[in-house]
């Protein structure tokens, strides 16, 4: 903790190998050791993605991957949740005008609060995963189709049900649910070998949520990132890591916070105590500031996560890692 870190993740230059691998009839998920993952399902007549990747010539590689398995058109694009990480490659799936983003209401409104800062944030704390930034049009991306609660598509005879089962990762998840076979792409509500980014969290809510996955029973998932999880134990694995990783920060946090102590210390304070659990996930340097930042806030009452601008990224940096 005593020498500066490099800012976020602009040091991490290293190129992941990408894997492309069928996990139930229907579904199919784009890993890459750690970086954002992707997950796609094949439907009797049309495409539906999950998670877009970031930029439109890194979501030429998905759709590279896809035209392997199949000529049916991407019918759809679902936004799991906001994040520039997650939504900025739309454009490289279908012409404009044919195909329909989908994303909760809830989602829609946190583009409106803070697209603009979040892009400019994310594009500064992780260049690496912006490659070819130039291919994104101007502008944020937008869902042409919102629901609340539950939506359901039928991509021929094959049922795909997108649900909000509770806030966590942010307050607009989604997860994409295929109820014949038991698969779940869950977006960033659930991470494997992977630290979650909890920036924008709800950590009182978020471990229910998971609860309310593994409520479904699902036989393979999806995560935000780290390998697809391809039985059950492995799910609940992945459920179980991200739920207590979630709980571990919120309780050290806590406790600092009803000490009376103030942002530094408990910063420092949690760090020492999740480093021996937790460190050799992926981006656990990354996120322990931002995590420790909103769980902080949370835990002094701040119901709902502050707007991350480029500018706060580095003031909250220089405090806690300077």
């Amino acid at each position: 903790m005593s020498q500066a870190k490099k800012f976020a993740s602009q040091a991490d230059m290293e190129e992941k190998k990408i894997t492309f691998s069928q996990i139930s009839a229907h579904a199919w998920a784009y890993t890459a050791e750690g970086d954002p993952n992707t997950g796609i399902v094949i439907g009797d007549d049309c495409v539906l993605v999950a998670d877009t990747q970031a930029t439109p010539a890194m979501a030429a590689d998905v759709v590279r991957r896809i035209r392997e398995v199949t000529d049916k058109p991407i019918k759809y694009v679902v936004l799991t949740h906001y994040h520039a990480v997650r939504v900025l490659g739309a454009a490289g799936y279908f012409e404009k005008g044919a195909g329909h983003i989908l994303a909760s209401q809830d989602t829609r409104d946190l583009i409106v609060e803070r697209g603009e800062q979040d892009k400019a944030s994310e594009i500064g704390r992780f260049p690496r995963l912006f490659q070819n930034v130039e291919t994104v049009p101007p502008g944020l991306t937008w869902p042409t189709m919102t629901f609340t609660g539950k939506m359901t598509l039928w991509l021929g005879k094959l049922e795909v049900q997108l649900i909000q089962l509770g806030r966590g990762h942010t307050k607009g998840d989604t997860v994409v649910w295929l109820p014949e076979e038991r698969t779940l792409l869950s977006g960033d509500l659930v991470e494997f070998g992977a630290t979650p980014y909890a920036g924008d969290a709800y950590f009182q809510d978020w471990p229910q949520t998971l609860d309310n996955i593994a409520a479904l029973k699902p036989a393979a998932l999806v995560p935000g990132r780290g390998a697809a999880l391809t039985t059950p134990a492995e799910v609940a694995e992945g459920l179980r890591g991200t739920r207590d990783f979630i709980s571990d920060v919120y309780a050290s946090v806590q406790e600092g916070v009803k000490a009376g102590r103030d942002l530094n210390t408990v910063y420092k304070d949690t760090y020492a105590k999740l480093s021996p659990k937790y460190s050799q996930w992926v981006i656990f340097d990354h996120c322990m500031p931002f995590d420790v930042s909103r769980a902080y806030d949370e835990a002094s009452g701040h119901a709902d996560p502050r707007v991350w601008t480029a500018e706060r990224d580095v003031e909250m940096w220089k405090a806690l890692e300077g």
